[in-house]
């Protein structure tokens, strides 16, 4: 069976939080609700929360700072204020950007737009019109807020 017929679907992004109980509480006011905690100490493992929304049907997988789990990059210092990594950025579907931006403001997240962009994504065929906002998480996340878009 090749690879591409085995892939069923997208299940979940997974975040080191460098404050375990604030990103929780951040994206539990996003709509995600925990549906399983566990720890495993062989891999230094303390807490980790599986959260599930349910309106979008998604998973996000929190951490504890000092877990050992297999990640990208080397880990974030207390003086860093972010370091970049291969994740660059988890995005959901809303209906108004701005308000979504607003919103995780006043939930704990940091501006990153200060406002919405209108994009037109060109190519060779066709053009797509984007509109969107970004955040960082309390946790340090980019999160970006995307206007319903058809790519096809």
């Amino acid at each position: 069976m090749e690879l591409t017929e085995n892939i069923t679907a997208f299940h979940h992004v997974s975040i080191k939080a460098q404050d375990f109980d604030t990103t929780i509480s951040f994206y539990q006011k996003l709509g995600f609700e925990i549906v399983h905690d566990w720890s495993l100490p062989d891999f230094n493992l303390e807490k980790c929360a599986m959260l599930y929304n349910k309106n979008i049907n998604y998973y996000l997988e929190i951490c504890d700072k000092n877990s050992d789990i297999p990640t990208q990059g080397r880990k974030r210092k207390n003086d860093d204020e972010y370091i970049e990594n291969a994740l660059l950025h988890i995005c959901f579907t809303v209906k108004n950007a701005e308000e979504a931006r607003k919103k995780a403001i006043e939930y704990g997240a940091k501006d990153l737009s200060e406002g919405v962009f209108q994009l037109d994504l060109i190519n060779k065929t066709k053009s797509v019109t984007v509109k969107n906002s970004l955040v960082y998480s309390p946790n340090g996340e980019v999160i970006e807020f995307l206007e319903n878009v058809n790519f096809d």
